[in-house]
């Protein structure tokens, strides 16, 4: 049984619309003259109808900030909850500075215990003082393998 479709690929749609307007370009040419005047006729009549593209711009002015979902566009800091949006945006601001602090200071701490646990290291070592000052202390240590 031999197959009856062809191997060429599908065409994209404007490869299509061009095959289109060329079919309709040849067809035009062998209609009658008045079946063409209709035709031209109809055309007018449809363009006469469309509606003209509008270029109108339309501004706004809000007096809220970004993000402020109101019902009214007015200023969210006017009003009788004014103290409650207020807080809204101070309280979370205040609880980061807070935050940012509070971690500052624990490893500010956790630095002075880690050298302070050195220095009590070093004070409670049998060697003396003058040993950790010596620079052939090092050579000897890394020569005996301490």
């Amino acid at each position: 049984m031999k197959n009856n479709y062809t191997s060429t690929p599908p065409l994209t749609e404007l490869e299509f619309a061009y095959e289109v307007r060329r079919a309709l370009d040849e067809s035009v040419a062998v209609l009658p003259a008045h079946t063409r005047e209709r035709l031209i006729a109809a055309r007018r009549l449809a363009v006469s109808h469309k509606k003209s593209e509008a270029h109108e711009f339309i501004f706004v002015q809000t007096s809220g900030l970004a993000g402020y979902s109101g019902s009214h566009f007015t200023n969210p800091f006017n009003g009788r909850m004014s103290w409650l949006k207020r807080a809204g945006m101070v309280i979370p601001l205040l609880i980061l500075v807070i935050g940012s602090l509070s971690i500052y200071q624990y490893e500010q701490q956790r630095r002075i215990h880690a050298l302070a646990d050195i220095d009590v290291a070093v004070l409670t070592d049998d060697l003396p003082l003058n040993a950790y000052l010596d620079h052939g202390f090092d050579t000897y240590l890394n020569k005996h393998g301490e």
